[in-house]
């Protein structure tokens, strides 16, 4: 029943999408991959808005459903509430009869299983669609890595143009599209460092971000200066890497959104370039890596330095099974937790004067951000994490209880 629901749902916000398209010269941008596409769809927002009207939505919608909703600002009700669909549909049919008042739309392409990425043909025409990243995600519905780069890349098909990250989108794979440019950190990219500045307290994938919307602009037609404006515009995102005061002068680096292999790395690098009296990173499951999981927790744990870490937390069943014992193998200090509500008292009492603490893990039955707040400086700081609505803190509360 939600099934059928979904796709007669879908079908009319695709005709009024194809409506929209037909009545209005707009550009829509697309970002599709296997990490940092939320923060690299606000990044492109944030840096086309110095040039053009933008329309785009914070959160994650980037589903068959959710993505048509983004142009007409509409938020998503439930599948179960008919009313209030019929009340989408009139409101967005009553927009379609004025002049758009947007020239492009930034959407995000979500996809956790293979054949997904492609539905959004039905109604999507995308100017550029930016490629985050191919690299391991939903691993039980994936067969293998060629498959997960045949479902990213499937955007080519409606896309004039794929942008992508060439540092974390294998060649081999890039080299079946009909054309492609790339942006990275690497001398080989179209669109390299030199094009970004500012970047000393940046981790690299803050600075892919800002070059994905960079480049986006730059092929947009934007001029630098312009461009230079919208980079000023960029803020913090939850849970991506954001930065929070945390109890005894410390810092907290808070990457709680969600974690796979690749992104782990990617803060792990960051990390370690930084300086600090002790630094302590408390690194959660990485769901949904299907039968890579232990092979995929072990490499992190192999990576984790105790030079560079004082003390490592792993939290939830993978992490403790096997990325646990792999740094203890390394020379590191662990310490493992099923709840992080009880991995947050363990770190608050290990806190020494100045320290720096990385948080990093997925979502469900992990929720590592739940850990930060009991090592807030100031504890109204916990509106800024990722997922405190009420409907998923009753989730966290069904999860973790007492």
């Amino acid at each position: 029943m939600k099934k059928l629901a979904k796709s007669a749902v879908a079908a009319i916000l695709g005709r009024q999408v194809k409506r929209l398209y037909k009545k209005n010269n707009i550009k829509v941008i697309g970002v599709a991959g296997s990490i940092g596409k939320t923060s690299t769809k606000l990044a492109l927002a944030q840096v086309l808005s110095a040039g053009f009207k933008v329309r785009y939505q914070e959160g994650n919608y980037n589903d068959l459903v959710s993505v048509p909703l983004i142009f007409f600002g509409e938020e998503l009700p439930s599948l179960y509430n008919p009313l209030a669909w019929l009340a989408v549909f009139k409101r967005n049919a009553k927009q379609l009869k004025k002049p758009y008042p947007y020239d492009v739309v930034v959407v995000e392409l979500g996809s956790d299983a293979p054949g997904q990425i492609i539905e959004f043909k039905r109604y999507l025409k995308l100017e550029i669609a930016v490629v985050t990243a191919i690299s391991p995600e939903h691993m039980q519905n994936f067969a293998s890595m060629e498959d997960v780069a045949k479902e990213e890349l499937s955007v080519s098909q409606f896309s004039s143009l794929v942008l992508a990250n060439g540092d974390l989108c294998d060649t081999k794979y890039l080299k079946s599209l009909p054309q492609f440019l790339t942006y990275g950190l690497k001398k080989t990219a179209d669109y390299g460092p030199s094009e970004i500045t500012d970047t000393k307290d940046k981790s690299e994938a803050e600075q892919y971000s800002l070059l994905a919307a960079v480049s986006t602009a730059n092929k947009m037609g934007m001029d630098k200066d312009a461009i230079k404006n919208g980079l000023a515009k960029i803020s913090d995102v939850p849970g991506r890497m954001r930065k929070l005061a945390g109890i005894n002068d410390s810092i907290i680096i808070d990457d709680s959104y969600n974690a796979s292999p690749e992104a782990v790395k990617l803060a792990l690098r960051y990390f370690y370039r930084l300086q600090a009296p002790q630094k302590i990173g408390l690194l959660g499951n990485m769901n949904e890596l299907g039968e890579t999981s232990a092979a995929s927790h072990k490499e992190i744990g192999e990576l984790c330095d105790p030079r560079q870490l004082d003390l490592v937390v792993t939290l939830g069943p993978d992490a403790n099974k096997y990325l646990a014992p792999a740094a203890e193998a390394k020379g590191c200090n662990v310490k493992t937790f099923d709840s992080p509500y009880g991995a947050g008292e363990y770190i608050k009492g290990q806190i020494k004067k100045g320290a720096l603490i990385l948080i990093k893990g997925s979502q469900n039955g992990v929720f590592a951000e739940e850990a930060i707040k009991s090592l807030l400086a100031n504890p109204g700081d916990a509106d800024k994490l990722v997922r405190q609505t009420p409907e998923w803190l009753k989730i966290k509360q069904k999860a973790f209880k007492p």
